[in-house]
């Protein structure tokens, strides 16, 4: 069996005097593209903020290469593989497709790599290569969101942490970054993918958890779980 990169066990995360997340449990092991999936509101992206160091939890434990990551910041584990693109995607505005990239690798020192990561990051977004030198902020919803993946890659992550990465895209650009994940997992990246768009997700993933109200309750291979008539009924409006 492949090696778990990624284990959270019996997680609780409050903040506001609610409780969003009440204890689960889920795992992301080498290789594998792994979805959460569940409505707005579920608790997904507090659990992907808690896994990212982005926000403290109060219960239960994360472990990223077999250590806990309690009271560790981002940037650390940014360095260790554990990179997120965020909701909403939070690319440098100002800055251009290039600077952007660039800081993708700030933490980075091995500058003939970096150069060959920029390479690869354009051959994957052919259209960031067409727009090298454009403002990340001229850019629509679904190339800003292209440019948050290749930024994330040029970490070089061991887990790269996906939230809504569909959210607020046109059908069209929808299709475009879902072929884009998988190309990404197809290259060995391994994959934590969090996601309202339940049918694309599971169909792209090899195992699957539903959350809802802050709990996982129903967990399984990804397949079985998109044919399972109570996904179909709560996600995919069957």
């Amino acid at each position: 069996m492949a090696q778990t990169l990624l284990k959270v066990s019996g997680l609780k995360v409050a903040y506001g005097g609610i409780q969003a997340v009440k204890g689960i449990d889920f795992e992301v092991r080498e290789g594998e593209l792994v979805s959460l999936i569940g409505s707005n509101g579920a608790g997904k992206t507090t659990t992907m903020k808690a896994i990212t160091g982005t926000l403290p939890y109060g219960g239960g434990d994360i472990e990223f290469l077999g250590k806990s990551i309690k009271g560790r910041g981002a940037w650390d584990l940014v360095g260790e593989g554990l990179v997120m693109v965020p909701e909403g995607r939070g690319v440098f505005t100002r800055m251009t497709i290039t600077e952007n990239l660039q800081i993708g690798a700030y933490i980075r020192k091995d500058k003939a790599e970096i150069a060959k990561d920029m390479d690869r990051v354009f051959a994957t977004f052919p259209r960031l290569k067409e727009r090298a030198m454009q403002l990340a902020g001229t850019m629509s919803g679904g190339e800003q969101q292209m440019l948050a993946m290749g930024r994330a890659l040029m970490a070089r992550p061991k887990v790269l942490l996906l939230d809504e990465p569909s959210m607020g895209l046109s059908p069209i650009m929808v299709d475009k970054i879902f072929e884009v994940v998988k190309q990404v997992y197809d290259q060995g990246v391994t994959v934590l993918l969090v996601e309202q768009n339940a049918s694309r997700a599971l169909g792209l993933a090899d195992r699957g958890y539903v959350m809802e109200s802050g709990l996982i309750t129903m967990s399984g291979d990804a397949k079985v779980m998109l044919s399972d008539p109570k996904v179909r009924a709560a996600y995919l409006g069957e």
